[in-house]
C-alpha cells in the first residue's frame, strides 16, 4: 500500500560537443509491446544550476542482461535541450546537487558490492573525486552555503559483540516490519569537508534524522526527525534546529505529528512544512503552513485549495510558493502567496511529476508527462509562461500507435461526483464491443490521471478498453472524498467503482461477458473486495493485495498506521470485529472469479502472508487460482526482469480467462 535526490568536461565545451537528443525512426503503426517496458527511460532529480543555464538530471535505463536499472547523471542545456553524460561508466549515480557557486556538482554513487558514497566533480573540467568512505553508506547530503563542506546523513554502525556474545543475535522489535532480522539503527547528521577527511557528528541518541537543510548563515541545520528509527515511527515526527558549533537544539514544530517535508525560504526567514488535516494523517489531504525560523506562530496557506498538496517550492521573491497535487484526473499547480488567494497555473496538457527548480530570475524547470508522452524535462521562463519541452528521451515510446486517453465522470453513491480514466485500444471502433479491464490504483490516497501510463497503453494494445476508476479515499477531490474511506475501507469504494463501471458500459462498447478487475496494493485489496461482493467478472489479478487488516496492522512496515482508518487498534474494546468486517478474507468464500495472485516474498508494505491466505481460501473453495511469488524484497519487484514478468503474467492470465472462461453466475 503506497501512500501516501568520470570524464573531463567543461561547461564551455558542452555546447559544441553535446549530443543532440536522438530521434528514432517512426514506429507509427506498431502498438506498445511487452519489451517496450525496457525502452522507457526514467527521469528524476532535475537540478538547475545557479546561473540557470544547465540542468543536472538522473536518467534510469533498463539492463535486462544484468537484470538491473542503471542510473547516470546527465547535463542538459536549459536553452537547447542538448545533453551529455557526466557519469559514464557508472551503473548507479544519482542525487546530483550543484555547489552554491555552480563550479562543482556533487552526486551519490555505489557499485554492486559497495555502500553509497558522496562524490564531487568540477564543472569546469576534471575527474570526479570521492569525498566519503563510510561503512554504512550515505543516506543524504546537502551543501553548506559556503561550498566548503557537506552535511551528510549516516546510519550508526552496529556495535560488534565479542566472545560468546558474538552468537547472540537478539534484538528489540518495537513498531517495525516483521521482516526485520536486526534492530534498525538511527540515522544521524555529520559534517565533512568537501576535500574529504574526518567526520564531525551533530546529532545523537535514539532519534533518527529523515531529512535536513542548512539554515541561513550556515551555522544551524533544520532537521526532520522521528523518535526511533523503526518504520512505524514515521507517524511521530518533529521539526527542530541544531547549532553545529554549540550543539544547542530547539524545536520548530514539536511532535508527535506527521510532517511530510519542509523547505526554507530564499531569505532564510521562513520554513514551509507539510502536514495533514484532521486527526487521521494520510486519510485527509496534506496542507502547507509556514513558520518563522526565529520563532512564532505557524500559518496555514492552503486551506482554500482543498487538495492533497505537496512539492512546495519557494518563488525567488520569498512571498509565495508553488505547490502541486492531484486535481480530478490531472495534476494541478498553484501559486500560493503568503498573503492572498491561491492561483492555479495553466500548464496545458502537461502534468508535473516532480517539484519545480526555480532560478533567482524566475525561470524554472520540472519533469512532466502528457497523455501520449512519457516523462520529459520542461522549461518555463516564468510562472505564468507556457512550458517548453527540452528533452525527447522517450521519443520511441511516444511514437507508438497509442490508445486515446479520456476522462469519464459519473454521479457516484452518497452524493459524490466521481471520475476515472479510460484508455481505448488503438484503432478503436465505437461500432463494436470490447472487453473491459479495470486497472485500479493503490494507496488508496493516490489518483488515476490522464498522464502517461506505459502499462495502461500495454493493456489497451491487447484490444481491451482500460478503465482506471478513482474511488473514495483517492486524493484528487478534496477532504470529504479522501476522508470518506475512514472506517469504510471496501464497501463504499466498491460502490464507487461499480457506479463507474455502469457509466462506462452505458456507452455501449463494452462486452459485458468479458470484464476483468486488477490492481496492485490497495488496487489488489479492491480486486479481492470486488470479486467477493460482485459476480460480474471473467478474470481477476490481485497483486500485493491487502486481504487481512490484522496482518497489515501487526506485521507491515507502517503497521499501526492502519489504525487511523479503522477506529484505532484492533486489540482495544471490540474493534477486532471491525477489522475483520473490512477485510476481504471475511468474504473470500464468496469469490468465484478465476484469480491470479502476485506478491514478492519480502514485501514490507503488504506482507506476503495475506496473499497466502487468499490463495488457500480460493483453492479450498474450488476457484481457479494461481499464486506467483517473487523471491525479492520491495513492495513491487525491484528488478526489471521480474517487473516484466509481472506484466506478462498479468496480461496472459486475463487473456486466457477471456478466451476460455465463463462469466461468474449471479447478479450485481
Amino acid at each position: 500500500m503506497p501512500l501516501p535526490f568520470p570524464t573531463r568536461v567543461s561547461l564551455a565545451s558542452i555546447t559544441a560537443l553535446a549530443l543532440s537528443v536522438p530521434t528514432p525512426a517512426s514506429a507509427q503503426g506498431r502498438r506498445v509491446e511487452l519489451n517496450d517496458l525496457g525502452h522507457e527511460i526514467g527521469l528524476a532529480s532535475p537540478r538547475l544550476s545557479p546561473d540557470g543555464n544547465w540542468v543536472a538530471l538522473v536518467l534510469r535505463r533498463t539492463n535486462y542482461e544484468e537484470n538491473r536499472f542503471e542510473r547516470t547523471v546527465v547535463l542538459v542545456d536549459a536553452h537547447t535541450g542538448t545533453h551529455r553524460d557526466l557519469t559514464p561508466g557508472r551503473a548507479n549515480a544519482f542525487a546530483p546537487e550543484w555547489s552554491p557557486s555552480g563550479d562543482r556538482l556533487a552526486f551519490l554513487a555505489s557499485d554492486t558490492d559497495t555502500p553509497v558514497q558522496l562524490w564531487v566533480m568540477p564543472t569546469g573540467g576534471g575527474e570526479a573525486r570521492q569525498v566519503t568512505t563510510v561503512k554504512t553508506g550515505v543516506q543524504g547530503y546537502t551543501w553548506h552555503p559556503d561550498g566548503q563542506m557537506f552535511a551528510i546523513r549516516l546510519a550508526d554502525e552496529r556495535e560488534e559483540r565479542t566472545g560468546e556474545e558474538r552468537h547472540n543475535k537478539s534484538f528489540e522489535v518495537g513498531d517495525n516490519v516483521y521482516l526485520a532480522q536486526e534492530a534498525p539503527m538511527s540515522v544521524h547528521v555529520h559534517t565533512v569537508s568537501v576535500d574529504g577527511g574526518d567526520l564531525m557528528r551533530h546529532s545523537s541518541g535514539t532519534k533518527s534524522v529523515n531529512s535536513m537543510e542548512w539554515a541561513a548563515g550556515g551555522r544551524e541545520l533544520i532537521l526532520l526527525t522521528q523518535p526511533r528509527p523503526h518504520t512505524g515511527e514515521s507517524r511521530r515526527t518533529q521539526l527542530e534546529m541544531v547549532d553545529v558549533e554549540t550543539g544547542e537544539e530547539r524545536l520548530l514544530v514539536p511532535g508527535p505529528t506527521v510532517i511530510n517535508g519542509f523547505d526554507l525560504s530564499p531569505d532564510g526567514r521562513y520554513v514551509s512544512w507539510g502536514h495533514y488535516r484532521g486527526r487521521e494523517p494520510y486519510f485527509h489531504p496534506a496542507d502547507l503552513s509556514v513558520l518563522p525560523v526565529s520563532g512564532g506562530e505557524s500559518r496555514l496557506l492552503t486551506e482554500s485549495i482543498d487538495r492533497n498538496v505537496g512539492n512546495a517550492d519557494w518563488l525567488p521573491s520569498g512571498d509565495a510558493l508553488l505547490v502541486s497535487g492531484f486535481d480530478g484526473t490531472r495534476v494541478g499547480v498553484w501559486v500560493v502567496p503568503m498573503d492572498g488567494d491561491a492561483t492555479r497555473l495553466d500548464l496545458g496538457t502537461i502534468d508535473p511529476v516532480s517539484g519545480f527548480e526555480i532560478h533567482d530570475g524566475g525561470s524554472m524547470v520540472f519533469l512532466g508527462r502528457e497523455a501520449h508522452r512519457p516523462t520529459e524535462l520542461y522549461h518555463m521562463r516564468s510562472s505564468d509562461a507556457a512550458p517548453r519541452r527540452l528533452t525527447d528521451f522517450n521519443a520511441e515510446l511516444a511514437s507508438r500507435d497509442l490508445g486515446r486517453v479520456e476522462t469519464i465522470t459519473w454521479d457516484g453513491p452518497d452524493g459524490f461526483e466521481e471520475n476515472g480514466v479510460l484508455i481505448y485500444p488503438p484503432d478503436f471502433d465505437d461500432g463494436r464491443t470490447y472487453p473491459l479491464v479495470l486497472s485500479i490504483h493503490g494507496g488508496p490516497m493516490s489518483t488515476s490521471t490522464e498522464g502517461w501510463s506505459t502499462f495502461g497503453q500495454l493493456l489497451a494494445a491487447q484490444d481491451w478498453v482500460v478503465f482506471s476508476p478513482n474511488y473514495r479515499g483517492s486524493s484528487n477531490m478534496g477532504d470529504a472524498y479522501q476522508s470518506a474511506v475512514i472506517d469504510d475501507a471496501g464497501e463504499g469504494p466498491g460502490r464507487d467503482v461499480m457506479a463507474g463501471i455502469e457509466a462506462v458500459t452505458a456507452r455501449g462498447f463494452v462486452d459485458d461477458t468479458r470484464i476483468a478487475t486488477s490492481g496492485w496494493s490497495y488496487g489488489g485489496y479492491m480486486t479481492a473486495w470486488l470479486t467477493a461482493h460482485y459476480q460480474i467478472w471473467r478474470a481477476a489479478v490481485a497483486g500485493a493485495a491487502v486481504t487481512d487488516w490484522f496482518d497489515w496492522y501487526n506485521l507491515a512496515d507502517m503497521n499501526v498506521w492502519a489504525g487511523f482508518g479503522l477506529g484505532g487498534s484492533p486489540w482495544l474494546n471490540d474493534n477486532a470485529e471491525n477489522y475483520w468486517r473490512q477485510s476481504p478474507m471475511a468474504y473470500a468464500h464468496q469469490i468465484r472469479t478465476p484469480t491470479l495472485i502476485l506478491s514478492t516474498t519480502g514485501d514490507p508494505r503488504v506482507t506476503v502472508t495475506q496473499s497466502y491466505k487468499l490463495y488457500h481460501a480460493l483453492k479450498d473453495n474450488g476457484v481457479t487460482v494461481k499464486f506467483i511469488a517473487y523471491p525479492t524484497g520491495g513492495h513491487f519487484p525491484p528488478d526489471p526482469v521480474h517487473q516484466r514478468d509481472v506484466r506478462r503474467r498479468w496480461i496472459e492470465w486475463i487473456t486466457l480467462q477471456f478466451e476460455r472462461g465463463q462469466t461468474s453466475e449471479g447478479g450485481r
